[in-house]
């Protein structure tokens, strides 16, 4: 997610991710008063479904995105565009390598998106209550979304280092097990998390600003808030990547602190292990100025763009699917 989505889910997603994973939209009111929304087991099979989806649809640009990102590539590893990068990778390194490490961004993905969902329609729900009386409170949702990230980030950080390491041009892992065995040896447990307070500063804006705009997207176009796939998948995209766009920075570093790319450490001097996000933020700009801030950024934006939409148009489809089965059943 929503690095996704990188709500992140999308975040970044996985980015949610890019990313976070997208935080639920905000229906109208009939919508809401249908049986008490619906059942956290409902908001989990929507968001799990959702995550899997928008992580996997657009994984092969993922893996440009993390390698656009290296602050010093290998010369066979320098490309100009997305397509140019994915075109290369598939001639020189085979069809599949785009798709190196789904398997663990699926096996994430999953339950790191139905905790998101269900935590994060729970607690705006009781928020709502207290604050605004049931209203539409953007302060609940807010909160709602944050604490949803802490929870999907605890379970995508995991699987973020190892797919970026997976990613990398010459990664040196032959598979997902054997890259958790070495991690684990070589650098310990922590490596795992090393990104995660990055992942975090970097989810919460993320999502503040991806349910802002979509938020504005849905009252400019979907006023009524009803089920509108079009809608859903317009406001999802635009807030996708405006999302994407603003905190590309932070995902740069990110991506620097997962892989921890020997080539680019060592020429600035640094032996052992980067790890904290000032240190990774001072490296990025030693290496790469102001613009290696922004690398990759392209490859973020067309990524986050449709996984956002799908996450939106899927989560909503299945809240609407399922809640109206429900109602169905009761009448």
């Amino acid at each position: 997610a929503p690095r996704g989505m990188e709500l992140s889910c999308g975040v970044g997603g996985g980015a949610a991710g890019p990313g976070p994973p997208p935080a639920p939209p905000r229906e109208s009111e009939d919508y809401e008063s249908l049986p008490s929304g619906a059942s956290p087991c409902t908001h989990m099979v929507a968001g799990a479904v959702a995550g899997v989806m928008e992580h996997t649809v657009m994984y092969p640009v993922d893996s440009v995105k993390t390698r656009m990102q290296s602050l010093q590539p290998d010369p066979k590893a320098q490309y100009r565009s997305v397509y140019e990068a994915l075109k290369k990778i598939v001639l020189t390194e085979g069809f599949w390598r785009p798709l190196r490490g789904i398997n663990v961004t699926m096996l994430g993905a999953g339950p790191a998106h139905a905790m998101y969902f269900a935590c994060y329609e729970k607690m705006k729900k009781s928020l709502s209550d207290t604050l605004q009386h049931g209203g539409n409170s953007h302060l609940a949702n807010g909160v709602a979304g944050s604490v949803a990230t802490l929870l999907h980030d605890a379970v995508m950080n995991p699987a973020e280092v190892v797919k970026q390491r997976m990613q990398m041009f010459n990664s040196p892992y032959k598979s997902v097990l054997a890259c958790i065995r070495t991690v684990q040896k070589t650098e310990g447990f922590g490596a795992f998390y090393r990104s995660y307070t990055t992942q975090l500063t970097m989810n919460v804006p993320f999502q503040a600003i991806h349910f802002i705009t979509y938020e504005f997207m849905q009252e400019q176009i979907n006023p009524h808030r009803d089920y509108n796939p079009r809608s859903h998948i317009v406001s999802g995209a635009v807030a996708g990547a405006v999302a994407a766009a603003a905190t590309t920075p932070l995902d740069v570093c990110k991506t620097l602190l997962n892989t921890q790319e020997n080539m680019a450490l060592s020429s600035v001097n640094i032996s052992g292990h980067l790890s904290g996000m000032m240190n990774a933020f001072k490296t990025v700009y030693q290496l790469g100025g102001v613009s290696g801030y922004f690398r990759g950024v392209q490859a973020r934006v067309i990524y986050q763009m449709p996984s956002t939409a799908i996450a939106w148009s899927v989560y909503e489809f299945f809240k609407y699917f399922l809640t109206q089965h429900k109602l169905e059943r009761r009448t």
